[in-house]
């Protein structure tokens, strides 16, 4: 008896693309296929090493689209934020283990990167820099005479960025020859909020709208693409205006609008880009693609699986933390400000995109009225918490340490300045080890010290991260709360909050021959640093809690420079600037000239790894490069004490 025959199991595809080259030699069915293998790559990858799954399994027809059309690296792609990069490195050469070694020590940055490959034109880790960027380097590419294409690929949210719509604004007086992606999924990392996102939703399920714009665009496709049907299509343009169909708000900018096309449909999509390709005017596609197509997970959850854990691939259950693990400090500060402002209607909380990350999510389901995501709009944030603030309200700013960097001159100009009291919650400070030199928080302190009015301070545990808040609640000016990433230490945290005292630092250990001032998160590493030095070295060696940077607690500092041989600062910054430059200038001012040993991170951008412990140790800042430093200073200050009573 005969058995059913099978079609025969289709040739893997994936493993054999080794750059765009390869893309571009497939067929439309071969291109499906491989769409499904990446997909499959996709999600193996990032359940066990955490990272942006939502968003690249949005993109990946559109990626293999552009690879297919252009000629990468001679033509350019900027994708903003650049977190939905994978696939672009799965087809540049950048498979294999390489890949799947993502976001540790060694393998593929979880962003693109200039010094990773030739086809990663211009790095980025924050949301809203891809049409600037394209545009300077389009307007560059035109003074030299050059023909390249370059492509800005920007999500929705981009077009909330204050600096995206300042680009927009000034395309059409730099370049004739753009091209930008707007790549429509709805979605941040939270939901889209804000009249844009009204007003592109508003676009993308208009049936009239699209109706009469597909059916014109049909019209003028169906002549042969160049350059004369193009002059045709936009003087028709010009002279009927708006009286057959709206124009969008991009072409009153001066784009011309494409769109909305199917962001998963090849054929749609190679058809738009082909015709934007030969296009003498700037061109926007409008493509509307589903985040987390692929992972059912990930499409019933959106803001966990844009940037996610390590997961199980079939059910998409997160691997959980052990029982009884501690709480992220985000989840800390969270509780911790919603108890506040269900006690204080004047407590508000603002977020800039980000309600899960900061912890502010708890405050949006405990005390709604009191929430407030502006979008990712850093800038914004801060300026808006200014003018609450002049109305006798006390806002809260919860922005993770590097996104501030975005709203500095705001820090300074609306808040400091006229000393108004916002609280500033700054996540993510030190090290964020898989995400990279785009989102380690290393500079906030050097960044902050320098502002007059401003409390800088650092807790060293859960529960002194709710005192801080409450403290800073009570200040008359800005107070600036820097915490580490992920878990606490367990601390019990009080009922009710302390406030502290402010610009005076802990005792927590006494010492007559050395005293380490320790910073947040160093506070632990120096205790036991200091038992082992006094176990192994027979030294007196105390610890100090430092908690406030600025005011730095001068008259203890002075007195310990007075009677002990070696101070030791600890933080998790860079040097330059820091707590322990703060530590020499106080030293300095009041004329007591001491030995400091100071530890911190060096003046370098420290890139990805696999975890804190492995960067640290790549920059001699393991628990045992610390203990050799110390210990070596120490006995190298004693030998010379000696040789000087000789």
């Amino acid at each position: 008896m005969n058995q059913p025959s099978h079609p025969p199991a289709a040739v893997p595809l994936l493993g054999s693309i080794h750059g765009p080259a390869d893309v571009k030699a497939l067929t439309v069915p071969q291109l499906t296929q491989l769409a499904e293998e990446i997909r499959t790559e996709l999600i193996a990858v990032t359940a066990r090493n955490g990272g942006h799954i939502g968003p690249n399994l949005g993109v990946v027809e559109l990626t293999l689209a552009l690879h297919r059309v252009f000629d990468s690296p001679n033509d350019q792609f900027v994708f903003d934020v650049a977190h939905q990069g994978y696939v672009h490195k799965l087809l540049t050469g950048r498979g294999g283990e390489f890949f799947r070694q993502l976001r540790r020590s060694g393998g593929a940055s979880g962003f693109l990167y200039r010094a990773e490959s030739p086809h990663d034109p211009f790095g980025a880790g924050h949301a809203g820099t891809a049409l600037s960027a394209a545009l300077g380097m389009a307007t560059a590419r035109d003074l030299r005479g050059s023909t390249e294409h370059v492509v800005a690929v920007c999500g929705d949210a981009a077009f909330t960025c204050g600096i995206t719509l300042e680009a927009l604004n000034n395309v059409v007086s730099s370049t004739q020859r753009l091209i930008v992606i707007l790549n429509d999924n709805e979605w941040s990392i939270a939901k889209n909020v804000g009249a844009i996102s009204r007003y592109l939703n508003r676009i993308s399920t208009s049936r009239t709208y699209n109706k009469l714009h597909h059916d014109l665009e049909a019209f003028f496709k169906s002549f042969p693409v160049g350059a004369e049907m193009n002059r045709v299509y936009h003087k028709w343009k010009r002279e009927t205006k708006d009286f057959i169909v709206e124009s969008s708000l991009f072409e009153k900018f001066g784009l011309r609008y494409l769109g909305p096309v199917d962001g998963h449909n090849f054929d749609a999509l190679l058809k738009n880009l082909e015709f934007a390709k030969h296009c003498d005017v700037p061109v926007l596609i409008h493509v509307l693609t589903k985040k987390g197509r692929g992972l059912e997970a990930a499409l019933e959850h959106p803001e966990k699986f844009h940037g996610a854990g390590p997961f199980d691939p079939v059910t998409g259950e997160s691997k959980s933390a052990p029982i009884g693990a501690p709480p992220n400090y985000q989840d800390v500060l969270g509780l911790a400000l919603t108890r506040i402002a269900r006690a204080n209607p004047k407590v508000v909380g603002i977020t800039a995109a980000m309600p899960s990350g900061t912890g502010l999510a708890h405050l949006a389901a405990g005390v709604p009225a009191q929430f407030f995501d502006v979008g990712i709009a850093e800038e914004h944030a801060v300026l808006f918490a200014a003018g609450m603030a002049t109305k006798g309200f006390r806002p809260v700013c919860a922005i993770y340490s590097t996104f501030l960097q975005r709203a500095y001159d705001q820090v300074i100009h609306d808040v400091a300045l006229q000393n108004l009291p916002v609280t500033f919650c700054l996540d993510r400070a030190g090290l964020s080890p898989n995400d990279g030199p785009t989102h380690h928080g290393l500079f906030d302190l050097a960044y902050l010290r320098c502002v007059p009015n401003a409390v800088v301070m650092q807790p060293k545990d859960e529960d002194e991260l709710a005192d801080m808040l409450h403290t800073s609640l009570q200040l008359d000016g800005p107070g600036f709360i820097r915490y580490p990433r992920g878990a606490g230490l367990g601390v019990r945290i009080k009922d009710q909050p302390a406030a502290l005292a402010v610009g005076h630092a802990e005792v927590l250990r006494e010492g007559s021959n050395i005293m380490i001032w320790a910073l947040g998160n160093m506070v632990g590493d120096a205790l036991h640093l200091a038992q082992r030095l006094s176990a192994e070295g027979n030294l007196s060696v105390g610890v100090v809690n430092a908690r406030f940077v600025k005011p730095l607690d001068r008259a203890l500092l002075l007195s310990h420079a007075a009677c002990i041989p070696l101070l030791v600062t600890m933080e998790d910054h860079v040097l330059s600037g820091g707590f322990g430059s703060a530590v020499l200038e106080a030293l300095q001012d009041g004329g007591c000239p001491a030995a400091v040993e100071r530890i911190g991170w060096p003046d370098k951008f420290v890139e990805h790894g696999t975890n804190v412990e492995v960067l640290r140790a790549a920059y001699g800042l393991s628990s045992e490069d610390i203990h050799r430093r110390v210990l070596t200073r120490w006995r190298n200050l004693h030998a010379a004490s000696v040789a000087a009573e000789v």
